[in-house]
């Protein structure tokens, strides 16, 4: 029985398949890129019909990508690490192969005929865009139907959820997603998968229609090293966004580097947080500080309690700038087809047009302040620890939770890593490994450590 079958009317635990632990063995045949893309099928078959992970698949496509992958592997001659990878990309992102929905009723089936520079780079890499994944309505809050692989009965998170499930389960070994509030992080930590939002503008979004100012194109991986891997191919070839250094960093997974120091963030939400989660937490930190990591906290440092102090209107700060602007395109598309816009976006619009030119600069300038309280952490520490959610996924498919936890890294602009660390209810929660501006190699080095010294 192939992980992720039925069995009678149960269901196995979501199981996550890794390429890179795979691709060691493709130079000499003991495994191929068609047999790893082949087991990620049996994945599809069992779990896509519950979970509803795509929007789009080409299965036969990507075993001929995959037949010709398996040549160049035992040729020695691989375009990249990743040569052959299946990949997901989030139907927000253009590609040249399916058409592009965002999520709505208006551009169902809208085919623009080109890839995005992520998926153009990922391409020149070897890898194999297997399909387009479930995004929430323009990559915001209407969910699009997905179910958490875990409970059918909730949430996967979103705006990524097709992306976060079908990685979970193993029908694809990363997937990419974008990040504008918690759209990375959040269904990464309900699904129990890695989770990274690079640096602001780390990861070049030409061809991506998450166009506003926080968002980033990101990764969602089986392990940190296929997450690395994919991130670093596509920076490599297409760079950062415009006018931004872009990712950097060595060409495979950073080694694990043990931090001095780490600030433990308590966000917005933590009041909500439950007692499961909590002290899932706290013995994470334990487990950290009993190997000589030193914790800084809002009791000890005033740095971190000015930064507490400051986040806690996060989130409405967030929101009144994303509303802003994504003023255009939403109030065309309601004068296209009002009734093919969900309300929700229909009250955003509504916001938007109600605030003045000089509330959004208001809004932009206390963004920035918050941008420097995080920085001059740099100076005390290496990383800082938060929860990746209140818990567990809730309960329903009408929301993608509360995004609280994850907006202060996006709002700040750096980069952030949800590991699948902890659990609530025996379902998965992520634990945010937060670092600096274009220090995401570093980042990745001590989320490795972390992770590895977690009890």
């Amino acid at each position: 029985m192939n992980e992720g079958q039925h069995k009678g009317h149960e269901r196995s635990v979501p199981q996550r398949l890794s390429f890179s632990d795979a691709a060691v063995h493709f130079a000499n045949g003991a495994e191929s890129p068609r047999t790893f893309l082949e087991r990620c099928l049996d994945n599809i078959a069992a779990w896509e019909h519950d979970i509803g992970a795509f929007v789009h698949l080409d299965t036969e496509a990507a075993r001929r990508a995959a037949d010709r992958s398996t040549e160049r592997w035992r040729s020695g001659s691989p375009l990249s690490p990743i040569d052959g990878m299946p990949l997901g990309i989030k139907d927000i992102i253009e590609t040249v192969d399916f058409p592009t929905g965002q999520g709505s009723p208006l551009f169902t089936g809208t085919h623009t005929h080109r890839d995005a520079a992520s998926v153009a780079a990922l391409r020149s890499a070897g890898a194999i865009v297997l399909g387009k994944t479930v995004t929430t309505e323009f990559a915001a809050t209407e969910p699009r139907g997905t179910r958490n692989p875990w409970d059918l009965t909730r949430t996967p998170g979103g705006s990524s959820s097709g992306s976060a499930a079908a990685v979970a389960t193993g029908m694809l070994s990363a997937a990419l997603g974008t990040q504008g509030i918690a759209s990375i992080v959040r269904p990464s930590s309900f699904c129990g998968c890695i989770g990274f939002k690079p640096s602001l503008g780390g990861i070049n979004r030409g061809g991506s229609y998450d166009t506003i100012s926080q968002s980033c194109t990101g990764v969602l991986g089986a392990s940190l090293s296929d997450t690395w891997q994919v991130a670093i191919e596509i920076a490599t070839r297409a760079g950062g966004d415009p006018g931004f250094p872009g990712l950097a960093g060595p060409q495979q997974m950073p080694l694990p580097a043990k931090p001095k120091a780490i600030a433990i963030v308590e966000t917005a939400g933590w009041s909500g947080a439950t007692d499961e989660a909590r002290a899932q937490f706290a013995k994470s930190i334990d487990s950290i500080e009993h190997r000589g990591v030193r914790i800084i906290r809002h009791h000890n440092h005033s740095a971190v309690r000015a930064l507490e102090e400051t986040i806690i209107n996060a989130r409405p700060l967030a929101n009144t700038i994303n509303a802003w602007e994504m003023r255009w395109p939403l109030n065309t598309y309601r004068d296209r087809d009002a009734a093919k816009v969900s309300l929700v976006m229909l009250e955003r619009l509504g916001q938007a047009e109600a605030m003045t030119i000089d509330q959004y600069r208001a809004a932009i300038a206390e963004r920035e302040n918050v941008r420097r309280l995080y920085s001059q952490l740099r100076e005390e520490c290496d990383a800082c620890l938060a929860l990746a959610a209140s818990g567990a996924a809730p309960v329903g498919l009408h929301s993608t939770g509360d995004p609280s936890f994850a907006i202060p890294f996006t709002l700040v602009g750096a980069p952030v890593i949800s590991l699948p660390a902890l659990h609530d209810e025996g379902l998965p929660l992520g634990l945010q490994v937060g670092g600096f501006r274009d220090q995401d190699e570093q980042t990745f080095a001590f989320a490795a450590w972390i992770s590895a010294n977690l009890v």
